[in-house]
């Protein structure tokens, strides 16, 4: 079957998956073979692969298809998550599409709703990630919301509330007035903005006096219930006892001491609202004030803030300044930047609020969790990035509030009786035994929680329960391919997720959930601006795949993407990904076309094979060592150098028979081999591509697939074969540069005169010289060839002799060039070796290597001025 112009990746790809899956290569079950595991982060159900996601699921999917063609019974578990606030909010707005409220139908109603909207979307995510090639075993797809994983959920909650780690109590939390839900501290984002201090007039009791206290939220002025002063402030110590009045409501609220104020900032008065304030809310709670909440859930005012009610928080804020102004208690206002907290789910600006919520204590699990990363139990890469950051976040740990007040989620399994009193089982039916045990309760109604749980609470329990370790403990599963291998997910969820699931596992298994934790960067444009949909800076993958094809997506995105760092990404190296796939289709042409007999290699064959199959012996130990440290973007960039310069370029250019000659039978059945290996190194990147060159290879019986091939054991490579290779690619190079310079047909031959002390390695290659720079002779010799051109290769003299006038000054120029540099490197050189320091302190072998430098640039030097003597 004749090949196309190109490779056309939109007539293979969906072919090559449905084979791959067909054949049952993803799916995996326990044997006798060391599993490889991976599970992958659960992208949110109601999410599309970003360009993120887009890395994430290649690198997860590049370690995987390697540790299959290693031996290993590789399992790379997919799924998604509920993802509470996000989802929840979706189905809250289709609902209002429909012209329905949540609050008019019944919460079994919107499960029911909430539930069809994941059928109908939930399942678009799985088509992307297939459409980019990821081999996960579809088998295994987990959501957070399955029956089992639900149960394991509920059983972890009550375990934990039963060992005393679990309480519930009224405390200041993070409010979402957007979702109307807690949130933890971890899901509240800090961004500086523009905002204002307000400097308002509260009048002292009895007296036409005023004290005057500065605030950047005239908003909350009706919740306060004090106001507060240093006491060593001597400005106002004599106010302390006394009362003031607030401006608009006329509350009488005293004023008090505590050396927590700060004197220097705003006028060094505080005014204290106990209800929209932490560290109000603890001064509150010191000095037993009211607690006056002026917000409604939804950030509107409240009745009892006694003004605007039912108005948005921020039109009020307006509006009280004009008010406070038009009555005289405002004095002035000032710009001025502050921090305010913003939801990581809805963007909205978050709310103190005082809420009861259900806390999990954390001092005891972060302590074990934290040991096995310090211990490098769990292994986290790059290294020496993350250990810090994860130390600090786990010894100055808070205690979780999982609570979440929505429908979407795993419910709280918590029972309340008439009385108040509080059952916690997995259950309706325990809950009601532990009622009737305690003689507290033998009949009437208990009625469950109303709140569910913060879905971070699901997703530490992922790499037990995706094999239903909580649910079904001691399984065959669980105990095979668990702890999992290798963690790959982003550096911004450390503690929100990495640092949580080490703790779950520590807990509830008593081991660490993975071996290794590799962080990828952040996807940036090429300005390096972080991608997002307001700016309209992030493509659309299914798009780039259509127009690129999947493979040329993964290397664009691989090839940008060095080792934890943040990644430019720009869609031209997409274009080269595609280049890439034509340049190996071009090869698999030429390989094609070859006429083939059985016959003796031809002069110079031997050579380029015995120099290429150590070049691959190279290359997969280089690559070996580079995936040890997830080194992904620099193994991919080997195995392009390899493909693209060393077999393309070099290789088959020397091996290549000349016009309407065939090749040996034995060099093409070596080239065909060296394709196959190229292509088993190339496939984890590259997938498609490679299978289906693979397969145009050669015929294949059933089952010879590429994904499923196993690597070999790497093979020693000789460096020095490696160094004749390198130095015929520079002769070579050298003389093309001249004889392009001097402007030679192709059929103008020359002759070289060559004076160096190894003869024998050019005439292992002489005859590919002759035929890559139409040479018509070789002599050796030691005197310097008049009107030649002359070049130093390493540090041989090689004289140019040419059949026309060869114009001398452009060599001389480039002499004179590389002289300067050798001796500018053996300064450098001469300068370490001078100190003496580096001389006794520096490992004898690093000594060693500068003086071969040394001695190696001197005698570079010597070759360079003797060729420009003969100029």
């Amino acid at each position: 079957m004749a090949l196309s112009k190109n490779y056309l990746p939109n007539e293979t790809e969906q072919q090559w998956y449905a084979h791959w899956t067909g054949q049952g290569y993803f799916h995996s079950e326990p044997d006798g073979r060391p599993p490889f595991t991976i599970v992958i982060p659960p992208p949110n159900v109601t999410g599309v692969l970003h360009m993120g996601h887009t890395l994430n699921e290649t690198v997860q999917d590049i370690l995987v298809r390697r540790a299959r063609m290693q031996g290993y019974n590789a399992c790379w578990v997919p799924g998604s998550d509920h993802a509470s606030i996000a989802t929840e909010a979706r189905v809250v707005a289709m609902l209002e599409e429909k012209g329905v409220k949540k609050t008019d139908i019944s919460r079994e109603e919107f499960l029911e709703y909430a539930f069809q909207w994941k059928e109908k979307y939930g399942g678009i995510i799985y088509q992307q990630i297939k459409k980019l090639g990821c081999s996960c075993d579809w088998d295994r797809v987990t959501f957070t919301m399955d029956d089992h994983y639900y149960k394991a959920v509920v059983k972890t909650f009550v375990t934990l509330y039963n060992k005393g780690l679990i309480y519930r109590g009224a405390r200041m939390i993070h409010w979402d007035p957007a979702a109307q839900t807690a949130l933890s501290d971890e899901e509240v984002e800090y961004r500086e903005v523009s905002s204002k201090l307000y400097y308002v007039r509260y009048p002292l009791e009895g007296t036409d006096e005023f004290i005057t206290i500065a605030t950047t939220r005239p908003e909350t002025i009706p919740g306060d219930t004090a106001i507060c002063i240093n006491p060593t402030d001597a400005r106002y110590r004599h106010l302390a006892g006394k009362f003031a009045l607030v401006p608009l409501v006329n509350r009488r609220i005293p004023i008090i001491t505590d050396e927590y104020v700060d004197k220097e900032f705003g006028t060094g008065c505080l005014k204290v609202t106990p209800a929209h304030d932490i560290n109000d809310y603890n001064l509150g709670l010191k000095h037993k004030l009211e607690v006056v909440d002026v917000f409604n859930p939804d950030g509107t005012m409240s009745a009892a803030a006694q003004v605007y009610p039912g108005e948005d928080r921020f039109v009020v804020r307006g509006k009280i300044a004009d008010e406070l102004r038009e009555k005289g208690f405002l004095v002035k206002e000032e710009a001025l930047v502050n921090k305010n907290g913003f939801s990581q789910r809805t963007n909205a600006i978050v709310e103190p609020r005082i809420s009861t919520q259900w806390f999990l204590k954390m001092e005891e699990l972060a302590k074990p969790a934290l040991d096995a990363v310090l211990n490098q139990d769990v292994k986290l890469y790059p290294e020496g990035r993350f250990q810090n950051t994860y130390r600090y976040w786990m010894e100055n740990i808070k205690d979780w509030c999982i609570s979440r007040q929505l429908w979407w989620g795993q419910r709280i399994p918590a029972w309340y009786d008439e009385a108040g009193n509080t059952y916690v089982a997995e259950t309706e039916e325990e809950a009601r035994k532990l009622a009737t045990g305690a003689a507290l309760h033998s009949a009437g109604e208990l009625h469950q929680d109303e709140d569910v749980l913060d879905t971070w609470f699901s997703s530490w329990l992922w790499p037990m329960e995706v094999f239903k370790g909580i649910s079904e403990p001691g399984n065959k599963d669980i105990e095979y391919y668990y702890p999992t291998s290798v963690l790959v997910t982003g550096q911004d969820i450390l503690f929100f997720w990495v640092a949580r699931m080490i703790m779950a596992g520590m807990e509830f298994k008593g081991e660490k959930p993975f071996d290794h934790v590799y962080f990828t960067g952040m996807v940036r444009d090429k300005l390096g601006r972080k991608m997002s949909k307001s700016l309209g800076n992030s493509p659309d993958l299914l798009e780039l795949i259509d127009h690129y094809g999947a493979d040329a997506v993964r290397f664009g995105i691989l090839i940008a993407s060095p080792a934890g760092n943040d990644l430019l990404f720009d869609e031209s190296s997409l274009q080269q990904g595609r280049n890439f796939c034509n340049k190996m289709w071009n090869a698999l042409k030429l390989v094609q076309n070859w006429e083939v007999v059985d016959k003796e290699p031809g002069p110079g064959d031997d050579f380029a094979t015995g120099w290429f199959s150590h070049k691959l012996n190279e290359a997969e130990a280089l690559t070996g060592a580079l995936y040890e440290n997830y080194r992904l973007s620099e193994v991919l960039k080997l195995l392009y150098s390899l493909i693209w310069d060393d077999f393309c370029s070099w290789y088959l250019e020397w091996v290549k028979p000349g016009f309407e000659t065939p090749v040996a039978a034995g060099i093409r059945d070596k080239t065909i081999s060296f394709f196959e290996r190229l292509l088993q190194l190339l496939h984890p990147f590259m997938p498609f591509v490679t299978e289906e060159i693979y397969h145009r290879l050669r015929d294949r019986e059933a089952g010879d697939d590429l994904m499923v091939s196993q690597t070999g054991e790497s093979q020693a490579f000789d460096q020095s074969i490696l160094d004749e290779g390198g130095m015929a690619r520079k002769v070579i190079t050298a003389i093309r540069d001249v004889r392009n310079k001097n402007q030679l047909k192709n059929k103008d031959t020359v002759t070289l005169h060559i004076h160096t002390i190894r003869p024998e390695r050019y005439k292992a290659f002489e005859s590919i010289l002759q035929k890559q720079v139409n040479t018509e002779a070789l002599h050796f010799t030691a005197e310097p060839v008049p009107g030649s051109a002359a070049i130093v290769v390493d540090n041989d003299k090689i004289f140019i002799e040419m059949s026309q006038d060869t114009d001398t000054s452009l060599q001389k120029d480039k002499l004179l060039q590389d002289l300067e540099h050798q001796k500018g490197f053996l300064a450098s050189v001469e300068k370490k070796l001078g100190n003496e320091r580096f001389v006794q302190h520096a490992k004898p072998e690093l000594v060693d290597r500068e003086r071969k430098k040394q001695s190696d640039a001197e005698a570079r030097i010597r070759a360079i001025e003797e060729s420009l003597k003969a100029l």
